[in-house]
């Protein structure tokens, strides 16, 4: 049984507001007991209001350009970020100090805030972790906006964005079930955005005055203003995805539900909640799931490299890239595991196959083979090295996978002779196993 959560220590972060433009400070504190929920306190005021993250203190017609809460005339603006990453780590209760009304922005993204999070551990009650379900479907319209849910035993997401606008016209994800690994993946490190011609209007109305090329991503007719390239192809509905989970945190619970969302904005996200409330029960946790992995910090048996890491050690780019993240073995370093969130909008599904979009099982080999490029060549003594296939045996293809899988690539070295070495690998979604393979390589250097 999965109990109800908090963390176990103090942990804070800094930063200036992307629409106040202002710094401020937010301390994460362990929450007293369980049943408290997740609460923002102003401390900077004589009374120090405490606020409860809930939709029922959502403020209508204040979440176009984030979420916000507001208890006795006092609010706390652009609260997204940090109930998506309390969301994805399943931080249930939670003390929230902040100096000012709205939280820093930070890089544009939530990553910080995750990383934030995990610093400060996680401590279990002992009282069971409660979910909001559904017995029947729920369905939200708002404009352009269309948000359905369906009964699920766990929280997926499709979501889908369009503009009229000639570089991002549609982009869609698919998350099959959301946890750490997966959220620190595919999802934390994308960064918000808006359009150029927004700007001057959003600064007159008092907004995005903290905003700039380092926390939001510009984007213009013919593509983005800022200079350092995206984080991901489709990074701009991996943002939409991030807030939206922490939007539907607003429920007070976690929701096990899918979630199908078309053009999706912080107002009709909570607009959607409150329709969701409506029918949902609320059902203790009877199974404790972690499919990835109970702790997504750094600890002392445990390397983690992160997509950025990733990209110091193998030549690897767009659209060749095919993992997101690596653990290293610091104990056994003859093992590695590598993460790839396998998204809808990966350039061969175009035509791998059109209506039945399949991942080619050599990419997922590949997959396989990078991870383990990074496990070698993050070595002190490899820098500046590059790896090579030589050979491919044993391959098997077991199960297809699809958008909104995510692959679990486990691979351990079979023979290690300095330069040249034998590998084993074994690409898993869900805990099933989908491809192995057996692969040699050799490691020469880059100028070689």
């Amino acid at each position: 049984m999965a109990n109800q959560t908090t963390i176990l220590k103090e942990v804070s972060v800094e930063g200036v507001g992307l629409h106040t433009g202002k710094r401020s400070i937010v301390t994460f504190k362990p929450a007293p007991y369980a049943e408290y929920g997740i609460r923002f306190i102003r401390v900077d005021l004589q009374d120090k209001t405490e606020i409860e993250a809930v939709c029922s203190n959502a403020v209508s017609g204040l979440a176009i350009r984030g979420s916000v809460i507001e208890k006795n005339g006092v609010r706390v603006h652009t609260i997204e970020h940090i109930m998506s990453a309390c969301a994805a780590f399943g931080i249930d209760n939670l003390i929230i100090e902040i100096n000012d009304n709205e939280p820093p922005i930070l890089d544009g993204s939530a990553k910080i805030f995750a990383e934030t999070l995990a610093s400060g551990g996680i401590k279990e009650f002992a009282a069971p972790k409660e979910y909001y379900t559904l017995k029947e479907s729920v369905h939200f319209e708002s404009g352009k906006t269309k948000i359905s849910a369906y009964p699920s035993d766990r929280l997926e997401i499709d979501c889908t964005i369009g503009f009229d606008h000639p570089f991002l016209k549609f982009q869609k994800m698919s998350l099959a079930n959301l946890n750490k690994d997966i959220y620190l993946n595919c999802l934390a490190s994308a960064k918000t955005f808006c359009f150029d011609y927004e700007i001057e209007a959003l600064q007159k109305n008092g907004l995005a005055l903290g905003g700039s090329m380092d926390n939001a991503i510009v984007i213009g007719l013919d593509g983005i203003h800022n200079k350092d390239p995206l984080r991901y192809e489709d990074e701009f509905v991996r943002h939409k995805t991030l807030d939206l989970i922490g939007d539907l945190y607003l429920a007070g619970k976690p929701i096990k539900a899918k979630i199908v969302a078309d053009k999706p904005g912080h107002q009709n996200n909570i607009g959607f909640v409150k329709e969701f409330l409506k029918k949902a029960v609320i059902e203790k946790d009877k199974v404790l799931e972690e499919k990835m992995g109970a702790n997504t910090a750094v600890t002392g048996t445990e390397k983690i490299l992160n997509h950025e890491e990733i990209l110091k050690y193998i030549p690897h780019r767009y659209p060749f890239l095919m993992i997101d993240k690596v653990k290293i073995n610091s104990v056994d370093t003859s093992k590695a595991t590598g993460y790839k969130c396998v998204s809808g909008n990966e350039n061969f599904f175009q035509g791998h196959f059109p209506g039945a979009p399949i991942m080619p099982g050599v990419l997922i080999i590949e997959a396989m083979g990078q991870t383990s490029c990074v496990m070698f060549l993050s070595r002190p003594e490899m820098q500046g090295n590059l790896a090579y296939f030589m050979s491919i045996d044993k391959a098997k293809f077991r199960r297809p996978v699809k958008p909104g899988d995510v692959l679990e690539l486990r691979v351990e070295i079979i023979k290690d002779s300095g330069r040249r070495g034998k590998m084993r690998g074994e690409a898993y979604v869900d805990g099933k196993l989908t491809t192995e393979a057996e692969f040699v390589f050799v490691i020469v250097e880059e100028h070689q």
